[in-house]
């Protein structure tokens, strides 16, 4: 039973165990990560087993979306950490000529990582691995509404840890708000920008510092000059994996009014082909998971019976089998504002186009939301997709395609305000969780501002009206 008793017990030990991983080797942190790396390849039949009795999700997809971007985390880590972990000299100013600096990259300490249930196993073992590589101890509070998977990374961890390096407690709700009470020297959670609100709350009474990977509603421009067929099959392919329910997703697709109809017949011809090849019917498809559960499924109903009661079209879909929690990849058309899935992240398989005159029309209808977790834009013309790029704001953007920029290893990966706070991945997970500590050295005898002490008589100040003017 994980209890608060345990919790304390537990988050107590680590702090012992950070304090003498502060000067932890690189081989040691990569010996770590090489366990994780060595179980996750290992297990990968019982990580997809998992992931199936959750949710239906395909093995394929497991492996693709849960496995893979672990393992090649760890192996751009192993490559690069020598690096990361080496202080960085800083070249002097002129008013600090004489002295010499580095950044020194020490770990924060004690990280407490709460991960969602729609990515179950890759959201909480990819921070872990950034903890990891940054020196730190680390608490994991896995969801609840995907028990077998939480299960498995628990045991997982018990098998390759001890509690007082990295430890893991399930349950509900009340098991965060009892770890939320502790004094963690970083947080990184992953959810909703409604829960991501209470974390930082709780956070500040600790003044831990935190990374938010939130969410939003991510736009998708398609620009008149856009290969359709191209952009097509990409959106439909970010769109619908994990049956929609992934945070950089595609969420809602403004498209030029003379491309629109093109561009509906090239989506339903990619449906087709990847979720039906057969004509057996989508609902017969391996390739597609389901809603995680019953709750989910009403709410993303009440989305659809909402739109079309306020004149929504269905371009395509719109079967639902509540017992199965299965709904057909659907795209809507004929929107407006009242509708609850244009003021809602639908985070199911429903797809909302709408359609706009002019490149500014689109700007201003995503500049009156909150800044979305990413934004992506489908066409040639170089000139548009600039002002694009620079006209609106979001955690991240590609161009010409859609979710791929997840597994860049060299991008930082994050929102901005409403969809998240912090970077992750690569070098900036490492950052996340390392405090970048300035040490200057100064020369024995030598000060720099010797003069520039009591009595501040005429010539002091003097000297100091010269510093504003010319330093």
């Amino acid at each position: 039973m994980d209890t608060p008793d345990l919790i304390n017990k537990t988050f107590l030990a680590q702090n012992k165990t950070a304090l003498s991983w502060r000067n932890s080797t690189t081989d040691q942190r990569i010996e770590r990560l090489k366990k994780i790396k060595t179980w996750v390849l290992e297990n990968e039949k019982k990580i997809q087993d998992a992931l199936f009795e959750d949710f239906k999700k395909p093995a394929a997809e497991t492996t693709l979306s849960e496995i893979y971007p672990l393992t090649s985390e760890i192996n751009h880590v192993i490559k690069n950490l020598a690096t990361w972990v080496k202080p960085k000299k800083v070249p002097s100013t002129l008013a600090m000529a004489g002295t010499k600096s580095k950044i020194y990259y020490e770990p924060k300490g004690v990280s407490l990582i709460i991960s969602p249930w729609n990515y179950p196993f890759n959201l909480a073992i990819g921070p872990l691995i950034s903890a990891l590589a940054a020196g730190c101890t680390a608490i994991i509070k896995p969801s609840e509404l995907t028990p077998h998977t939480s299960g498995l990374i628990k045991s997982m961890i018990a098998e390759l840890f001890e509690s007082s390096e990295v430890a893991v407690f399930t349950g509900d709700v009340e098991v965060s708000k009892n770890l939320l009470k502790f004094p963690f020297d970083h947080i990184f959670f992953t959810g909703s920008p409604t829960v991501g609100k209470i974390v930082m709350e709780a956070a500040s009474k600790n003044l831990s510092s935190i990374t938010l990977e939130l969410g939003g509603k991510s736009p998708t421009i398609i620009h008149d000059s856009a290969d359709l067929k191209d952009a097509a099959e990409k959106i439909i392919k970010g769109k619908f994996i994990n049956c929609g329910q992934t945070c950089i997703a595609p969420d809602y697709v403004l498209v030029q009014n003379q491309v629109k109809e093109e561009l509906m017949m090239e989506m339903k011809v990619a449906i087709q082909k990847m979720y039906d090849p057969e004509y057996k019917g989508i609902e017969h498809s391996k390739d597609l998971a389901r809603i995680i559960n019953q709750k989910n499924h009403i709410r993303l109903e009440q989305l659809i019976q909402d739109a079309i009661e306020k004149g929504a079209k269905f371009e395509f879909g719109g079967n639902i089998t509540p017992e199965t929690l299965y709904i057909e990849p659907t795209i809507l058309s004929n929107l407006n504002e009242n509708m609850d899935l244009m003021n809602e992240e639908i985070f199911g398989p429903i797809l909302p186009i709408l359609t706009y005159e002019d490149i500014q029309e689109a700007i201003d209808l995503i500049n009156s939301k909150p800044k979305p977790l990413a934004l992506y834009y489908f066409g040639k013309d170089d000139e548009t997709t600039n002002k694009v790029i620079s006209d609106t704001s979001s955690g991240n953007a590609v161009i010409n395609d859609c979710v791929l920029h997840y597994l860049h290893k060299n991008l930082p990966f994050g929102g901005v305000n409403n969809s998240g706070i912090g970077k992750a991945h690569g070098h900036y997970g490492f950052l996340a969780f390392s405090n970048e500590k300035g040490v200057l050295r100064q020369r024995v005898g030598f000060n720099n501002s010797s003069m520039i002490k009591p009595p501040y008589g005429i010539k002091v100040n003097k000297i100091i009206s010269s510093l504003i003017k010319w330093l």
